[in-house]
């Protein structure tokens, strides 16, 4: 049985998901000066649709995504399933596109790096916070 913390995560998520499908991005689709979209990966174990919030950065006709899980010492199950099913969908307020899912190279994430850093300054608290390597994901 999932623990109360991660009971009310997924509560959280399941309500901010539903509130931005229903408002098409226009409640949920900002954090502050962050962007949200939605990620639905093919769950790697389950093969069920799962569907995530997450703060993203645009570049160009591409967007990054930050696989920090909170500075937590394990990579988000989002990441999971993207190492092992790259093709996603992604929704931007009210667009939704079919993209493919990659983990940025060292040389595009320290070109990237500051970038998502500036977007949300809680990601340099996040990599101090773990020893693990956390990963940029480019979506194209």
């Amino acid at each position: 049985m999932p623990s109360a913390a991660n009971q009310v995560k997924r509560l959280i998520t399941a309500t901010h998901t539903a509130v931005y499908r229903a408002s098409k991005g226009k409640v949920g689709g900002k954090m502050g000066q962050a962007n949200i979209c939605l990620l639905t990966t093919t769950g790697r174990k389950s093969g069920a649709a799962r569907t995530t919030p997450l703060n993203y950065v645009p570049d160009g006709d591409r967007i990054v995504l930050v696989a920090s899980n909170g500075g937590s010492d394990r990579h988000p199950a989002w990441f999971l399933n993207i190492e092992a099913n790259p093709s996603v969908q992604v929704q931007r307020q009210n667009t939704t596109s079919s993209m493919t899912a990659r983990v940025a190279t060292a040389d595009e994430k320290s070109v990237l790096w500051p970038k998502v850093v500036e977007s949300y300054k809680g990601y340099a608290k996040y990599q101090q916070k773990t020893s693990r390597n956390i990963p940029l994901v480019i979506v194209e």
